[in-house]
């Protein structure tokens, strides 16, 4: 499962013209499925993803987490995370998982961020997307779980 995660000041999501998910501060979270991703991968990216310390503390450390700094988490899947472009210049889209499973592990993960006590909003999975983000730092970082696990 790979992530990447934007800390954001404000982030949304537009289908066919409309909002269908918002978020003020927190984070942007686009998210793809691996083919060989399986529950120990899910577990791994929501843990990571919601301990990371990248907002600033008092000190203007990043020292704060999502939950501490009482952020939302807007979860936007993208299967193109799994693109591979080493041949050619067309990328292949054979690592990621299929799309039905793919959008059950998307919910288990939003489910799961939920269930951390921490707001989310979504995109709608498969859909034609538009996302509109304010990066603060700019702070984007990857988290995959195929290079621990």
């Amino acid at each position: 499962m790979r992530a990447v995660v934007q800390r954001v000041t404000r982030a949304s999501v537009t289908v066919d013209g409309d909002i269908i998910g918002a978020i003020d501060a927190g984070l942007l979270v686009l998210l793809g499925v691996g083919r060989d991703d399986a529950d120990a991968d899910l577990d791994y990216v929501v843990r990571k993803t919601l301990g990371l310390r990248i907002f600033e503390d008092d000190e203007g450390r990043m020292n704060r987490s999502v939950a501490d700094i009482g952020g939302a988490v807007l979860v936007v899947s993208q299967f193109t995370l799994y693109g591979d472009v080493r041949k050619g210049r067309r990328p292949s889209f054979g690592a990621a998982m299929d799309p039905g499973p793919a959008s059950a592990m998307v919910d288990r993960f939003v489910d799961a961020v939920r269930d951390a006590g921490v707001p989310v909003e979504t995109g709608r999975f498969g859909a034609d997307m538009k996302v509109d983000l304010r990066n603060d730092g700019p702070v984007t970082l990857i988290i995959d779980s195929s290079r621990i696990l």
